[in-house]
């Protein structure tokens, strides 16, 4: 415990002059939602795509600013995600991104392997991937996998055909790693306060929980924990039983204890009582439930990244969504038929963890573990330089 998450190409108060320069990122819904105006925008100039995803100073003003390209890759159990962006000297501009739902841990709780289905979709999606990364020139990159491909007995395989079939080398990362990565991406938008302040990631096969200090230049991490529940393992784990009002308490109810029992020896380590307790979420959970409070018509960014919340909203909007059929989901614009069957389970995980971190605000993250490794690659890279 302990760890520093931030790297830093220089030692001394660099790190602590980029912070301060930074634009107020954090936006506000306390209020009823209407639409535009539930969200307090800083009127700072900000990057493209990324607000203050600053790492901690820059070797100066060399001409490789601007010039280099980057790419982040995070293959997780639902989703495929690529981020190519260029260093700039007040964090970094993205030039190409890619999304896709390819469901790769899909019947991995019950086989204990990724189906030939799943991997067919993930590599279509990596194809993608390997050619934007060659059009783009990227020069330094990584690719990461989770949960799915740490948990399945084929991973190994699956990660040599990625290899052969698309040139991209998947780095299977520890839970723990995981989530250095993702408080890496999103603690910018932390809101201030005073005692430790929880930030969590649900994936589709794990959720990962850490708990972080923010009393110095950069977040400290006290504590953290991965549990094996996810929005997809979840969901597997729990099947519905029927669609009326009984059958859908059921099946709510089983996977909140399911989690919570999960969270427990987390739990009783947390400092409760101590602070405000603030929290931060990173997913695609906490993200489409954000655009149902704002009632969105379609998802949008600028809108959900930097967004803070009253959690009792999110309570509700939870409770709501759990009691509906997958067809009644599905009606909700940012929902859709895509992540109507999903969905409660990514409610059951966040109301649990409200139960364990009972803070009166969510902030809400539109970013994370590629970020995370965005500033990893672009702090690495410059103190290479800086070392020339």
């Amino acid at each position: 415990m302990g760890d520093r998450i931030a790297p830093s190409p220089h030692k001394g108060g660099k790190g602590k002059a980029a912070r301060k320069r930074g634009p107020n990122r954090r936006k506000s819904a306390d209020a009823a939602p209407t639409g535009e105006a539930s969200c307090e925008k800083s009127t700072s100039s900000t990057p493209k795509y990324s607000h203050d995803n600053r790492f901690d100073g820059f070797p100066g003003r060399g001409s490789w600013i601007g010039k280099t390209a980057f790419a982040a890759l995070d293959l997780g159990t639902n989703n495929c995600r690529l981020l190519i962006a260029r260093a700039s000297q007040d964090g970094f501009t993205v030039v190409d991104a890619f999304s896709r739902v390819v469901r790769l841990g899909e019947g991995l709780a019950t086989t204990g392997k990724m189906s030939d289905e799943a991997m067919d979709r993930a590599i279509e999606a990596l194809s993608v991937c390997a050619d934007k990364l060659k059009r783009r020139n990227v020069v330094l990159a990584r690719s990461v996998a989770t949960e799915a491909c740490r948990q399945a007995v084929n991973g190994a395989q699956f990660i040599e055909r990625v290899k052969k079939e698309t040139g991209i080398v998947l780095d299977v990362i520890s839970p723990k790693e995981e989530a250095r990565l993702a408080v890496m991406g999103c603690h910018a938008l932390l809101e201030p306060g005073e005692g430790p302040a929880l930030i969590f990631d649900i994936g589709g096969g794990s959720t990962e929980l850490v708990l972080v200090s923010t009393n110095g230049l950069v977040p400290e991490i006290l504590d953290w924990a991965s549990v094996p529940w996810g929005v997809v393992s979840l969901t597997e784990s729990e099947p519905l039983e029927g669609e009326d009002d009984v059958a859908l308490g059921d099946a709510y109810a089983r996977m909140r204890r399911k989690v919570s029992d999960a969270f427990a020896p987390f739990a009783a380590r947390l400092p409760i009582g101590e602070g405000s307790h603030r929290l931060l979420g990173t997913s695609g959970t906490v993200t489409t439930l954000a655009s149902v409070y704002l009632k969105l018509q379609s998802y949008d960014r600028k809108q959900i990244d930097g967004l803070h919340l009253p959690t009792s909203a999110m309570r509700d909007i939870s409770q709501e969504l759990a009691a509906l059929p997958p067809n009644g989901r599905a009606k909700f614009p940012t929902i859709g038929h895509e992540r109507s069957d999903l969905v409660v389970a990514g409610c059951a995980i966040l109301e649990s963890i409200f139960d364990i971190w009972p803070g009166e605000r969510l902030g809400v993250a539109d970013r994370g573990i590629r970020e995370g490794i965005l500033r990893a690659l672009m702090a690495s890279d410059a103190k290479r330089r800086d070392r020339r």
